[in-house]
């Protein structure tokens, strides 16, 4: 049977009882497996139940709302930095009316549940025989000697049908979709990407950015009306998931988003016709394949809340990429500075590129690909809470560990986090209850990742200050790993919100960079008055630019030629504004085009001054 839902908050904290609890933040309803204590570990969110004395007697009751075939019991002990608790057995009771209970036995008498030896690892136990009822519960008959009875757990049960009971009927979640609800592995995830590629030949393409730690490709799936090539005008999205290979409810994500764009373009949808007429979209559904592969073997209620995280070497892809963020303020802060930096497009430092330089293969792997490819937007989906965080992740000043920390397209960034949050069906809901510590619903589901927790050299803020996209992160579900049974529902969350967040793309301004010719000017500069970042141009001297409803100054500036400024107003209607720009050649680097095109170079007038003195 599958978890009964502590984990993913199915099971509400009015469905959790205990004994006694050592204070509120160690309630019962702190009890759920994988639950996170946070650094503070303070009265209202701590990393378990913990029994208010040590004793044989206390016990954490779970109300199934219904009659439950309950099946097994996973356990983990108590989440925290500063001390070690957890149970090493316990007896499991039903119950029908919380009243009577019946312990499980075998034929020696009550059986004794093995526990955990250590806090984190969880440990499943199945029961001897399924048992059918409506309560379970768990008490706890030793624990750590060092310590006290605390844990975290999950049940798992196959509610029986019961159509009278509406409260169960009225929070039932069904899919109309007829997608592949499962967890795939390595192998399955290429089959299915053959599988679209096979149904929409005409619109997708197979194509991988590089290869793992451990030598498997990094596939990803391009959704395009000319797939395999840009198109002049036409703005590049991607989304990303699996930078942490645990966090796998992203992975299956963007697998359902490939087949529902697949199947709906076939069915005629005008809207995602259109999406997909007027974008070129990047699915890379895992980063991370070496560490998917460790948490798949474990199974989703059985890997803890980190294994499969990092790369086969260990590191965090999602941290790994160039620090520039450092090297901007730095740039800002001394004004007198000899090396100055720019505000967009910064160049990665020659000591990231060294081989001995601690860089995952990965990360190198999708540094390359985003500078390939002109991407515009792109999300990439994490797991473990839920909310949208939008750059910078890194705080300013060095004696912060949290501090709101804006870019300059704040108000932009804003936007197109409250778009993907608002259309969620969980994110801004005010009656939903928080995942582990955070609870976001202030800003309405999203935050600055800065004023939740520092982190260097992030993929958010590198992507913003090394290329023209705008990356945030998308944390799509308490849970990283939900069970299989849960994914239709998780689709149905996620779906709307996927979808219109690749809308978004075309939001702003775009426009193509001429000479007096018609040709593209690649590299142009284009500038807005009042915001201190500036995007270039493609190869093609195609740009876009994302900027919320409003009437801006637009500036170009290329090599060699002369610079152009232009009104560009921003409309609410979907569809970005057309922004053109013509721009001659200064009348030097004519005359130096002139000289070269008969073997002259041309002289300076200062180098000719000092000759004549000469």
């Amino acid at each position: 049977c599958p978890p009964l839902g502590l984990e993913t908050l199915k099971i509400t904290d009015f469905q959790l009882h205990a004994s006694t609890a050592k204070r509120y933040g160690l309630g019962a309803h702190r009890g759920r497996l994988n639950i996170q204590a946070g650094v503070n570990e303070n009265d209202f969110y701590d990393g378990a139940w913990c029994a208010g004395r040590n004793d044989p007697y206390q016990w954490i009751e779970v109300d199934a709302r219904r009659l439950t075939k309950f099946t097994g019991v996973i356990t983990q002990g108590r989440n925290s930095l500063w001390s070690s608790n957890w149970v090493t057995s316990y007896r499991v009771l039903v119950s029908n009316d919380s009243h009577a209970w019946t312990a499980v036995r075998n034929e020696s008498g009550d059986v004794i549940f093995e526990g955990n030896s250590e806090k984190e690892i969880p440990v499943l136990n199945m029961l001897p025989v399924p048992l059918v009822a409506r309560y379970i519960r768990i008490n706890p008959r030793s624990w750590f000697e060092e310590g006290s009875i605390c844990m975290r757990l999950e049940i798992l049960g196959c509610p029986l049908p019961d159509p009278n009971n509406y409260y169960h009927r009225r929070n039932e979640m069904t899919t109309t979709d007829n997608l592949d609800f499962k967890h795939h592995n390595y192998k399955e995830m290429r089959q299915l990407m053959k599988t679209v590629n096979k149904m929409c030949p005409n619109i997708t393409r197979i194509y991988n950015i590089g290869k793992s730690n451990q030598g498997l490709k990094l596939y990803a799936v391009e959704i395009s009306d000319n797939p395999g090539e840009h198109e002049v005008g036409e703005p590049e999205f991607r989304y990303i998931a699996g930078a942490h290979g645990n966090e796998v409810l992203g992975r299956e994500l963007i697998l359902l988003l490939m087949q529902f764009m697949c199947q709906e373009y076939l069915a005629g949808n005008p809207r995602i016709v259109h999406l997909i007429e007027d974008t070129r979209i990047h699915l890379l559904p895992s980063v991370n394949p070496d560490g998917y592969d460790k948490a798949y073997k474990a199974g989703s209620e059985l890997g803890g809340w980190s294994l499969g995280r990092w790369t086969q070497d260990g590191i965090d892809i999602n941290n790994n990429f160039p620090d520039l963020n450092s090297l901007l303020w730095e740039s800002e802060d001394q004004k007198k500075s000899k090396r100055k930096v720019p505000n967009h497009h910064i160049p990665i430092p020659d000591w990231y590129l060294s081989e001995n330089a601690t860089v995952a293969v990965e990360t190198r792997a999708i540094i390359a690909w985003m500078e390939k490819i002109p991407f515009v937007l792109g999300g990439n989906l994490q797991g473990g809470e839920l909310v949208v965080a939008y750059p910078y992740d890194m705080v300013r000043s060095m004696w912060k560990t949290q501090d709101y920390t804006p870019t300059p397209d704040d108000h932009v960034f804003r936007w197109l986090a409250y778009s993907y949050a608002s259309t969620h069906r969980l994110m801004t809901d005010a009656r939903r209850r928080a995942c582990h510590t955070e609870d976001f619903q202030k800003e309405d589901g999203t935050v600055n990742g800065a004023s939740w927790h520092t982190v260097a050299g992030s993929i958010n803020d590198f992507s913003y200050l090394h290329t023209n996209c705008f990356e945030l992160s998308i944390y799509v579900g308490c849970d990283k790993y939900p069970h299989e049974s849960e994914l239709p529902e998780e689709w149905e969350n996620n779906r709307e919100s996927l979808i219109v967040f690749m809308e978004q793309v075309h939001r702003g301004i775009k426009g193509i960079v001429r000479d007096v010719h018609g040709k593209g000017i690649p590299n142009a500069v284009i500038s807005v008055e009042g915001v201190n970042h500036d995007i270039r141009t493609g190869a093609d001297g195609d740009y876009w630019r994302l900027l919320n409803p409003g009437e801006y100054m637009v500036g170009v500036k290329a090599e060699g030629y002369t610079t152009a400024t232009k009104t560009c107003e921003v409309g609410y209607d979907m569809g970005a504004t057309q922004c053109d720009f013509t721009i001659s050649k200064t009348n030097l680097a004519r005359i130096k085009e002139i000289m070269k095109k008969f073997g002259k170079q041309p002289i300076s007038l200062s180098m000719r001054r000092l000759r004549q003195r000469a």
